[in-house]
């Protein structure tokens, strides 16, 4: 998923912008996109919106919503996303479909990922116990709170920096179904201050019983979830290890060859990481498929000050 063009895909289904007065079509199959554009004058505020949109009996239908900016971009005036959450929940009983939720399809050119004001999405999750993925771009203000939810399989949280109470309300969710599991940690400089130490729960293998994917992603850490992660117990039911878009050297990619549950996952995903040649041959040789692809300049005695997450501001 790019964060820096809109979602043409999610859930599955094709994205199409919705603009007051156009019919659904093909709303069984489709994930209509609310959200404010640069071209509309007058708009309505997003909850309006969201109610002409639901006026169309067809809605009842639609599998999934991808929320786009909730403010006037024109005039830069917001709408607080609490007035999204709280219209997204009274609207619960006509969009009985809905089984995939993207808030914050929000690109830099509207504005920057270290930017969005989130909030309390915890009403989501009670508002739509049929929910089965939810993902989140934005980390300002992100708040989850105790999370029970029985039928989640996906959760993505999108940010340039998330703080440790949001990872630790993440890890200690009671989220049985979790397959799938995207958190973007990002970098202190925009609230990624969440330490290994917070990711604990998580990697001692007493979370989500039926996780397949882990991506702990865009981290200034990378070297230290590695080395955290080659000798973690979850990783032994992993299907695919996500460590891209962050910092990784050869000090976590060592750790990572070191531990023998890395050979029997199915994919390592590395993207954009900062180990050497030599390294990214020897990842290369590991039995699985392995995305090494996308290797930033490593200098002779390379600085990890000197290293940059993909995604920040």
């Amino acid at each position: 998923m790019e964060v820096y063009e809109h979602s043409t895909r999610f859930a599955g289904y094709r994205v199409v912008e919705w603009r007051p007065g156009h019919p659904l079509a093909q709303a069984e199959t489709t994930a209509y996109r609310i959200g404010q554009a640069w071209d509309e004058k007058h708009a309505l505020p997003w909850p309006a919106k969201l109610d002409a949109f639901l006026a169309d009996p067809a809605s009842r239908q639609v599998p999934a919503l991808v929320v786009g900016p909730w403010w006037d971009l024109d005039e830069g005036t917001a709408g607080t996303v609490e007035l999204v959450v709280s219209a997204l929940v009274a609207a619960q009983a006509r969009l009985p479909s809905l089984t995939a939720l993207f808030l914050g399809d929000v690109v830099s050119e509207e504005n920057e990922i270290s930017w969005i004001e989130q909030g309390d999405l915890s009403p989501l999750l009670t508002a739509y116990p049929q929910l089965k993925q939810l993902c989140v771009r934005g980390g300002n203000g992100l708040h989850f709170g105790p999370v029970q939810h029985a039928q989640l399989t996906t959760l993505i949280v999108q940010a340039g920096g998330l703080s440790p109470e949001v990872v630790q309300d993440v890890v200690g969710a009671d989220l049985p179904a979790l397959e799938h599991l995207e958190l973007w940690l990002g970098t202190p400089d925009y609230g990624g201050d969440a330490t290994v130490a917070d990711l604990q729960p998580l990697l001692a293998g007493s979370r989500f019983p039926r996780l397949r994917y882990l991506g702990l992603r865009d981290s200034e850490i990378a070297d230290e979830i590695a080395t955290a992660l080659a000798g973690a117990p979850i990783l032994e039911r992993l299907q695919v290890l996500d460590l891209s878009l962050g910092t990784l050297g050869d000090l976590g990619a060592e750790a990572l060859l070191a531990s023998p549950a890395i050979r029997r996952l199915t994919r390592l995903d590395l993207h954009h990481h900062y180990c050497s040649e030599a390294m990214m041959a020897r990842l290369q040789a590991l039995p699985i498929a392995v995305d090494t692809s996308d290797r930033q300049a490593v200098e002779d005695g390379d600085d990890e000050s000197a290293r940059f997450v993909a995604v920040g501001e």
